[in-house]
């Protein structure tokens, strides 16, 4: 009985047990002998024991499992890197945002902090690319745009050469006058430069604007137009030497309101120019002292004011010589008072 148990065939759960122990046993072969990607592929198959045949089979075995698909997970993390673009440039994003809120306060002049609405941490790339046209294509069916696609979203029409582009193209003609074009402008460029300017706020000198000139020699500089002012004696008919001068240079006569300017301006200036003396043919004009009213020209002593009523006396001074704003006439402003009555404007105003 003895010899017929030894050499009789084996019960199915002695088979079960080595079936399990051999496909533990390949699991953790193929695991060691593939190449340590990550910490967590060098970590799990220290764990799997040699002599739990029986019981950590069943608990070990999908830890093996779980083990398998992480090292493409670790592979793809390292895919997926930003590539290294040659011409790209790191700029930072603050400079960025900076920048669109500055042109979004002078356009709309508003106070916009970029760190209160974006993050402004890290880079961005830039890259420089030449200007492209943007060409678009219309079915020449439907009328509608096309896609990326060569098929019409609306009414799925092949594109075709009777399908308009927008710009057209040019012919070789147009190309060749656009070419001529550009270099005439480019010519006259070089030939006439633009004036620029470095600009520093923080430099307190005064600007100067120069310019090469045509004939050669010393640059031409920038001036504010200005109208030329010549004064001339009354009595010698010399010319003053400058605007400033109050004494002829001739005669030694003190400038007056009699001598004459050019060019003459005596409805800004009907008292005299300023700094001069009053001359013997100029027309005397006083006000009152009272209400500060005008005289009319030249009165006579003790003619009274159009406004108070008082007589002129020798505390009413004469109006020196001084700037004044033209009054407006009187009949061109009832015509404009008329008019606006008529179209019920304002109100009408007291004459």
């Amino acid at each position: 009985m003895s010899g017929q148990g030894q050499g009789g065939p084996t019960s199915p759960k002695e088979d079960n047990k080595e079936k399990r122990f051999s496909r533990l046993l390949t699991r953790a072969k193929t695991v060691f002998n593939k190449k340590p990607d990550g910490k967590g592929t060098k970590s799990k198959p220290t764990t799997v024991p040699h002599s739990a045949t029986v019981t950590t089979a069943p608990d070990t075995a999908p830890v093996v499992k779980s083990s398998q698909p992480t090292p493409p997970r670790q592979t793809s993390n390292k895919t997926v890197e930003t590539p290294e673009y040659p011409n790209a440039v790191r700029v930072l994003r603050a400079e960025i945002f900076e920048e669109r809120a500055r042109k979004m306060s002078e356009r709309f002049g508003l106070e916009i902090r970029p760190s209160a609405w974006y993050p402004i941490e890290g880079h961005s790339l830039r890259v420089e690319k030449p200007i492209r046209m943007r060409v678009s294509r219309e079915c020449h069916k439907c009328g509608h745009t096309f896609g990326a696609a060569k098929e019409c979203p609306s009414c799925q029409h092949i594109r075709c050469k009777d399908c308009p582009r927008q710009p057209p193209k040019r012919t070789e003609a147009e190309k060749e006058e656009s070419r001529k074009k550009r270099a005439a402008m480019l010519k006259a460029e070089a030939e006439n430069p633009p004036i620029l300017v470095d600009w520093n706020p923080t430099y307190q000198k005064k600007l100067v604007l120069t310019r090469p000139s045509k004939t050669g020699g010393q640059d031409l500089v920038h001036r504010k137009p200005r109208q030329r002012v010549r004064r001339t004696c009354c009595q010698c008919s010399t010319l003053y030497s400058t605007v400033d001068t109050k004494t002829c240079d001739n005669c030694q006569h003190t400038r007056c309101t009699d001598c004459p300017r050019e060019p003459p301006k005596k409805n800004k200036f009907p008292y005299g120019y300023p700094g001069d003396e009053f001359g013997s043919k100029s027309t005397p004009y006083y006000q009152c002292h009272v209400c500060q009213a005008k005289f009319p020209p030249n009165p006579a002593e003790g003619e009274e004011c159009r406004k108070c009523s008082h007589k002129r006396c020798e505390e009413c001074p004469r109006l020196k010589p001084r700037k004044v704003e033209p009054e407006p006439d009187p009949e061109l402003l009832r015509s404009v008072y008329e008019k606006m009555r008529k179209m019920k404007i304002g109100e009408t105003a007291d004459l």
